[in-house]
C-alpha cells in the first residue's frame, strides 16, 4: 500500500467527511504527505514542458516569423501544452521573469487555495508594478491598490475597502444605479439598430461604454453620460486607453522585456495608456468627492467612493479604490456581456427559457428591480455560469510561490509563477461532460457531484478573489436580463472563433439583430 493510500484509509477509518467524492481525502490525504517529507517527490527538473535554448530560453517561442507561440492565440497554446505534456507543464527560460508552471487539475487547484497564506501573492505584472511604485510613485505614495501589489502593502489595502466591496448586501444597494445605466443602453440599441435591426461592427465598444457608466454610477454617484448622442469624448479616451492597457500587458510581460532597459515605443504607448486612466479618472473622483461632503449627512444612497471615506476617512484609499475599479472592471464586464448575448442568440431555445423565466420574474416591463427578481432568475444566472466556463474573460489565473510546495507530485520552488488554466480545465469532459455543448441547465442542480467546484473559477477564488465580483454580477444579470424584456436576440452571420484581443471574446463584428419583442 502506497502513502497516499495509506493516509486515505487511516482518514476514511477515523475521520467521517461528507462528501461527494474522494476529493476531499485526496486533498487531505496529499497534504499530509507534503508534510511528512517534500523530498518523496519528483524533482522540479522532472516536470515535463518545452525545452528551452540557450540565451533565449523559452522566450524565443513568443519571437515573430521564428517563434511557435502566439500570444493572441494563447488558449489553443494551453491547450496544446495541456494535450502533449498533461496535468502540469513547465515553461522556464522566459528572460525577466521566473519560471511559470501551468496546472490543469482542479484537486491540484483546490488543494493550493486551501493551504493560501493571509497574504497570497499572484503571478506579478513588472510592468504595471513599475508603473505604479516608480514612474507615478508620487501619486500613488503608500496606498498603490490591490492590482500588480503584493504583501503588507496589498494586505492593508484590501482589510479597509473589502468590507466595503464584498458584502451582498451593499452590492444589492446599487441594484437601481445598474438598472438606470442599463435602460440607458436599452435607448442606445434602439438608436443604433439598422433597417435589419443589427448592431454595427463597433457594438462591443457601445458595450465598454455601458460598463464605463455602470461603474461610475456605482463607484462615484457620477453619471458620464458615456451613452448619450453627444458624450464627451473624454470618456471614449478613456475607453481607448483601458483597451490599449490591457493589449500591451502580454506583449511586455512575455515577450523580451526590452522596455527594462530603454523607452521602447510599445512602453511609451502603454505608460501613456495608463496616465489618460489615471488623470481623468482622478478628476470625476475628485468632483465626486467634493460632492460627498453634502451628501454625508443627507439620505441619499452613498457611493463606493464615499463608503469607503466615511468608514476610513482617507480620500487617497476612496480614490485608489475606485481607479483600479474602473481599471480592471470595464473591458472585463463589458466583454462577458457580449459573451453571453452571443451565445444566447446562438442558443435561441435556451434563450427563450430565459425569456420565460424572465416574463414569470417580472411580469411588468417597467417595474423597478428588486432583490427577489434578481435572486428568482435562476436559468438566467446559470446560462451566463455556462458561458464563463466556456468562455470565461480571462482564460487563467495564479499564484506566485512564496515557499516550497508540491504540485502534482513534484517540488516546486519558491517563487515560481503557478498559473490555473482555467479556459482548458472548464472544457475538460472529465469535469463537465459535454463539455462543448452550451448546457445551462447543468448549473441548476449538481445532485450526482459530477461538477468540481474548482474547475470553473471565472472570478478567482480566495483572498484575492475579484474584488468587484459582486458588483459585475448584479451588472451583468441586470442588463441582460433588462435586454431580454424588451428584445430577441438573433445572429445571422458566419460563426465566430474565440481570440484574446484584450480579454476572451468572439472575434469580428458582433452583429447582432435586436428584434422587439
Amino acid at each position: 500500500m502506497s502513502l497516499r493510500q495509506h493516509v486515505r484509509h487511516l482518514l476514511r477509518r477515523f475521520v467521517r467527511i461528507d462528501t461527494k467524492s474522494d476529493r476531499a481525502l485526496d486533498t487531505l490525504a496529499t497534504a499530509d504527505v507534503e508534510g511528512q517529507d517534500l523530498l518523496r517527490h519528483r524533482p522540479y527538473s522532472e516536470i515535463p514542458g518545452p525545452k528551452p535554448i540557450p540565451l533565449l530560453g523559452n522566450t524565443w517561442r513568443f519571437l515573430p516569423y521564428i517563434g511557435n507561440f502566439n500570444i493572441q492565440e494563447i488558449d489553443k497554446l494551453s491547450k496544446r501544452l495541456y494535450d502533449k505534456y498533461g496535468n502540469i507543464v513547465k515553461l522556464e527560460g522566459l528572460l525577466g521573469r521566473p519560471d511559470m508552471v501551468f496546472v490543469y487539475d482542479a484537486n491540484e487547484i483546490e488543494r493550493i487555495f486551501r493551504r493560501e497564506e493571509k497574504m497570497p501573492h499572484r503571478p506579478s505584472m513588472p510592468s504595471l508594478d513599475y508603473y505604479k511604485h516608480v514612474l507615478r510613485k508620487d501619486f500613488f505614495q503608500a496606498n498603490p491598490g490591490v492590482i500588480a501589489v503584493h504583501g503588507e502593502s496589498w494586505y492593508n489595502f484590501r482589510s479597509k475597502v473589502q468590507q466595503v466591496m464584498l458584502q451582498p448586501r451593499i452590492a444589492r444597494m446599487y441594484i437601481g444605479a445598474i438598472e438606470e445605466a442599463s435602460t440607458a443602453f436599452l435607448r442606445r440599441i434602439a438608436k443604433l439598430r439598422d433597417q435589419n435591426h443589427e448592431m454595427p461592427d463597433d457594438f462591443l465598444n457601445e458595450l465598454h461604454k455601458w460598463s464605463l457608466e455602470s461603474i461610475a454610477r456605482i463607484a462615484l454617484d457620477v453619471r458620464l453620460g458615456c451613452l448619450d448622442d453627444d458624450a464627451n469624448a473624454e470618456t471614449q479616451r478613456v475607453i481607448d486607453a483601458l483597451i490599449t492597457f490591457f493589449k500591451n500587458v502580454p506583449v511586455l510581460e512575455l515577450k523580451i522585456p526590452f522596455w527594462k532597459v530603454f523607452n521602447t515605443p510599445r512602453w511609451q504607448q502603454y505608460v501613456n495608456s495608463l496616465d489618460i486612466i489615471v488623470s481623468t479618472i482622478s478628476k470625476y473622483t475628485a468632483i465626486a468627492l467634493s460632492k460627498a461632503k453634502s451628501k454625508m449627512d443627507s439620505d441619499k444612497e452613498l457611493s463606493l467612493l464615499e463608503r469607503v471615506l466615511a468608514r476610513e476617512g482617507d480620500t487617497k484609499i476612496a480614490s485608489i479604490l475606485a481607479l483600479d475599479l474602473f481599471l480592471v472592471g470595464v473591458d472585463t464586464t463589458s466583454t462577458a456581456v457580449a459573451s453571453i448575448l452571443y451565445q444566447l442568440a446562438l442558443h435561441p431555445e435556451k434563450q427563450a427559457l430565459a425569456y420565460d423565466e424572465i416574463c414569470n420574474v417580472l411580469p411588468q416591463r417597467d417595474a423597478p428591480l428588486e432583490v427577489t427578481n434578481i435572486d428568482n432568475l435562476k436559468y438566467l444566472k446559470a446560462c451566463v455560469k455556462e458561458t464563463l466556463r466556456m468562455y470565461p474573460v480571462v482564460i487563467g489565473n495564479g499564484r506566485s510561490t512564496t515557499s516550497d510546495i508540491v504540485i502534482g507530485g513534484y517540488q516546486v520552488p519558491k517563487g515560481v509563477h503557478v498559473v490555473f488554466q482555467h479556459y482548458v480545465i472548464s472544457n475538460l469532459e472529465k469535469y463537465f461532460p459535454q463539455s462543448d455543448e452550451f448546457l445551462p441547465e447543468r448549473w441548476l442542480n449538481d445532485q450526482d457531484g459530477v461538477r468540481h467546484a474548482f474547475a470553473s473559477l471565472p472570478f478567482g477564488y480566495g483572498r484575492r478573489m475579484c474584488l468587484g465580483r459582486r458588483f459585475a454580477d448584479l451588472e451583468i444579470i441586470i442588463v441582460i436580463s433588462k435586454i431580454l424584456q424588451f428584445y430577441k436576440i438573433e445572429y445571422h452571420h458566419e460563426k465566430l472563433e474565440y481570440y484574446i484581443n484584450p480579454m476572451y471574446s468572439p472575434k469580428g463584428p458582433l452583429k447582432l439583430r435586436f428584434i422587439e419583442r
